[in-house]
């Protein structure tokens, strides 16, 4: 019986964890969890310490909310699912991390270390920004076109959108993964050679998928802001015809 005790706990603990979530209005604490989301990937120029601790937290708790039958079929839900998923990667990262630190004095790490850390972190940035981006253009066909979009809005075409976006982040972190390989071994070989042409291919590319990344971001910024400022006064719009 003593041996049942732990997992008993941990049972009963998600149990009233759920069952507190089943209480609570789903979909407000999913729009709080939406809100951190939205300042911490595209107000911040950069996450910190704070921001970071607290999305992963809200992540948690999402990912909890999200076994609730009433919001897991939605095409909302699936999109919020795929986030807070992204979020193991910086789970990943700073475990990693922690355990470089730890065993530092004792072994050297791998010269690739800190790049793949930065990557699976440039993964989950890229994944969070583009998935919230989706979310708000749901909003918005919510908003202004709830029964045009209606056969767009399914939960298929949402996991679909989620799978598209999760390879095309991948191939992009694999190509920088790539260059920084090819940087890190440093081989000098001919330059008609086929290592070298590699090596030049990916640094290009790397470069401009960079920069294609960073004007992509202000990009998605400026969406994001202009969306709900026209959901905003939409909602505001209507109170004050209702009102009157």
């Amino acid at each position: 019986m003593q041996k049942t005790i732990p997992g008993c706990f941990f049972q009963q603990m998600y149990s009233s964890l759920t069952g507190i979530s089943m209480e609570r209005d789903h979909m407000k604490d999913l729009r709080r969890y939406l809100v951190l989301k939205y300042i911490q990937y595209l107000v911040l120029s950069s996450s910190n310490a704070v921001s970071t601790f607290l999305g992963l937290l809200g992540s948690s708790y999402a990912i909890i909310i999200l076994q609730s039958a009433k919001v897991s079929s939605k095409s909302t839900a699936v999109l919020i699912s795929s986030l807070a998923k992204a979020d193991i990667l910086v789970c990943i990262t700073v475990v990693s991390a922690m355990v470089l630190w730890a065993f530092d004095a004792r072994v050297s790490p791998p010269a690739l270390a800190p790049a793949l850390l930065q990557n699976l972190l440039t993964a989950n940035a890229h994944v969070s920004c583009l998935l919230l981006s989706c979310v708000a253009c749901e909003a918005y066909l919510i908003t202004f076109f709830p029964t045009e979009s209606r056969h767009l809005r399914t939960v298929r075409n949402a996991r679909l959108t989620s799978r598209i976006i999760w390879m095309l982040v991948t191939a992009e972190c694999a190509l920088f993964q790539t260059d920084d390989l090819l940087k890190a071994t440093g081989t000098s070989a001919p330059t008609r050679s086929p290592c070298a042409l590699l090596s030049h291919f990916s640094s290009t590319a790397s470069a401009l998928l960079r920069s294609l990344s960073y004007f992509l971001g202000i990009i998605l910024r400026i969406v994001n802001v202009y969306i709900y400022y026209k959901i905003f006064f939409s909602m505001s719009n209507r109170s004050t015809l209702k009102t009157k």
